[in-house]
């Protein structure tokens, strides 16, 4: 029967075989997990440390090794350059897999004109009476630079005043950009001209009155609304086919006010007059005496009488003219009441007596 002393130096000698198996099986980790290379680095702040460069860093991993790169850029460092620094920190056994250099990144969150221009607009937008942010051209008081930040500023541009003044379309907007690090917000300030734009057709040539437009004539703008002086945008759909109402020089935008139907007939024209009625049809020849387009009432000289008759244009060269017909003349037959018989109580020889 074995002893409590047997007994214990038994349960020692097992704690000591699993404690040395634990310690094998460590080591084992570690020389799986060795430290290992990496090809390119992305850094947000402006340290790079052990734990960038390579994989399993450990303790290690927060140790400073070098400035990181600008904003936004990228710097190479040779191999043997990161071996040697990584040595001189006691860490060594680096596995390099044939990497002869390492691309280290600096992450940064940028902000160009485009997008500047895009906020102010936004701010902007339905303000004192402009439009859409899409419709609002902005411009500058200074050119706008190329911004970058630490990659922790990853907020929008969220307008924190905004000042319009509609008379001279000048603007002052400021701006702020969050930190996710809980920092201090960035602030930004632009100033400038903003100007509402609408997209509208501009004659490509000088274009005189009672001339027909041509799609050929024509080309597609964003130009101020100040330009069409209330007037609404002319579409290229409306604008071809169409006539001028007053001469338009080339480079100016066309308003729908500028445009008429084309005349079917001009003035001195020879005209066809159509007469048109229940069994009647007649085509005599007639001068126009004035212009006139589809459904105007204009004056005609019928050519065959010599009198002047009116009519509407009813297409290329043609005027129709009403012919004025006598209608029947309407009777009233009134009801006249039957005649009623009295019968009389009088003798047939007696008669009424004259008062």
């Amino acid at each position: 029967m074995m002893t409590r002393t047997a007994h214990s130096l038994v349960l020692a000698a097992a704690l000591l075989a699993s404690t040395a198996m634990s310690a094998l099986a460590g080591d084992a980790d570690t020389q799986i997990k060795a430290p290992v290379l990496r090809a390119t680095v992305n850094v947000t702040g402006d340290i790079v440390r052990v734990g960038d460069l390579i994989e399993n860093a450990g303790a290690a991993a927060n140790i400073a090794v070098y400035r990181a790169p600008d904003l936004g850029t990228t710097g190479l460092l040779p191999t043997a350059q990161v071996i040697a620094a990584l040595r001189n920190h006691q860490v060594i056994g680096v596995d390099v897999r044939d990497i002869k250099e390492v691309a280290v990144s600096r992450l940064a969150r940028a902000i160009d004109a485009k997008e500047v221009s895009a906020a102010v607009a936004q701010a902007l937008e339905h303000r004192n009476g402009l439009g859409d942010a899409a419709s609002l051209s902005v411009s500058f008081d200074q050119p706008v630079q190329d911004l970058k930040f630490d990659a922790s500023a990853s907020g929008t541009l969220a307008p924190t005043s905004v000042r319009f003044d509609p008379r001279s379309g000048r603007f002052d907007v400021n701006f702020e950009l969050g930190n996710g690090n809980g920092a201090t917000p960035i602030k930004l300030r632009y100033t400038g001209v903003a100007v509402e734009t609408v997209e509208t057709v501009v004659l490509i040539r000088n274009v005189d009155r009672n001339e027909m437009i041509r799609s050929s004539d024509l080309q597609i703008e964003r130009r101020p609304r100040a330009e069409l002086a209330g007037g609404e945008p002319a579409s290229r759909e409306l604008a071809v086919g169409m006539q001028m109402r007053r001469a338009v020089r080339a480079g100016q935008a066309l308003k729908t006010t500028d445009l008429a139907k084309p005349d079917l007939v001009q003035r001195d024209q020879t005209v066809t007059l159509i007469y048109q009625t229940a069994g009647i049809y007649l085509t005599p020849r007639g001068k126009a005496l004035e212009a006139g387009t589809d459904g105007d009432v204009v004056s005609v000289l019928n050519l065959q009488s010599k009198r002047t008759v009116t009519g509407r244009v009813t297409g290329r060269g043609q005027v129709s003219v009403d012919i004025a017909v006598a209608k029947p003349a309407q009777t009233s037959e009134a009801v006249m009441p039957a005649p009623v018989a009295v019968a009389s109580r009088l003798p047939a020889s007696a008669t009424p007596k004259a008062e």
